[in-house]
C-alpha cells in the first residue's frame, strides 16, 4: 500500500481528437503507399508479399464464430510500359490520383528506385502537397459513385 500512496492521482481521461476528412485521406493515402512499399520490395527481392486479413466468420451451425485469416491482396500500384521503364501511379478511392492536369503517373526508371519514390511521396503526402489532388479524387468518386437516375432528379427506373 505505501507505493499507491506514494503516486500521484487524478481524474483526467483521455479526449478523442476528431480528424478532419483532410486528416483521414492522408492517412488512407500514406497507408496504401506503405503497402505499395512492401510489395516492391517483395517483387524486387522476388518474394511473395502477403499480409494478413483478419476477419471474422461462421464456421459451424451452432454459430460459434472464430476469427480467420486470410491473405490480403494487394494490387501493384505500377506499371512498366514498352521501353522496360516502370511508372508509379497512386489510387485514392479506387482512382488514380491526378497529380497535374492529365497526368497521374511517376516515372520511376528501373523498378530498383521504386522504394525511394515511395518513400518521397509520403513525405509529400505527410507535408499536404497532395491535399488538393485528393479533394479532388474525393469529389470525383463522390460525384460518379450516384446513379444517373439519382444525378438528374428523376424518379428510380422500373
Amino acid at each position: 500500500m505505501s507505493v499507491l500512496k506514494a503516486l500521484k492521482l487524478s481524474d483526467a481521461k483521455p479526449t478523442a481528437q476528431a480528424k478532419t476528412p483532410v486528416e483521414r485521406g492522408r492517412e488512407r493515402l500514406i497507408e496504401n503507399l506503405a503497402l505499395q512499399r512492401k510489395l516492391a520490395e517483395s517483387t524486387i527481392a522476388g518474394t511473395v508479399f502477403e499480409p494478413p486479413k483478419h476477419f471474422v466468420m461462421r464456421t459451424n451451425g451452432e454459430g460459434v464464430r472464430v476469427r480467420v485469416e486470410v491473405p490480403r491482396r494487394i494490387r501493384k500500384g505500377w506499371f512498366e510500359d514498352g521501353n522496360r521503364t516502370t511508372h508509379c501511379v497512386m489510387h485514392y478511392g479506387g482512382r488514380a490520383v491526378e497529380i497535374a492536369k492529365g497526368k497521374s503517373a511517376i516515372e520511376v526508371g528501373p523498378l530498383a528506385n521504386l522504394p525511394a519514390l515511395i518513400d518521397s511521396l509520403i513525405e509529400a503526402v505527410r507535408a499536404g502537397e497532395l491535399d488538393a489532388a485528393l479533394s479532388n479524387a474525393a469529389a470525383e468518386r463522390g460525384s460518379s459513385s450516384e446513379p444517373q437516375w439519382k444525378a438528374k432528379g428523376e424518379l428510380m427506373p422500373r
